[in-house]
């Protein structure tokens, strides 16, 4: 098998390691995270706002409606 030149600091495929990027993609996956938690408990507390008409438009009822909308944030 032949050895790959790797540069330091690089894996096998030429992409940076190390603790500043590991750190980087956490983070960058926690603020992913957080967003979608975030529209989902402004969705939910949307739509336990919608009048019995919207929810009609939206081909919803009432009872579908709050149970969607009293589900915890973290789950989808």
């Amino acid at each position: 098998m032949e050895q790959i030149a790797r540069r330091p600091g690089r894996n096998a495929l030429g992409q940076k390691t190390g603790t500043a990027v590991t750190a980087t993609v956490l983070l960058t996956g926690a603020r992913r995270v957080v967003a979608a938690w975030s529209m989902r408990r402004r969705s939910r507390a949307d739509l336990a706002r919608l009048t019995p008409a919207q929810l009609r438009d939206i081909g919803l009822d009432r009872l579908s409606a709050e149970g969607e909308a009293q589900r915890p944030f973290w789950q989808p």
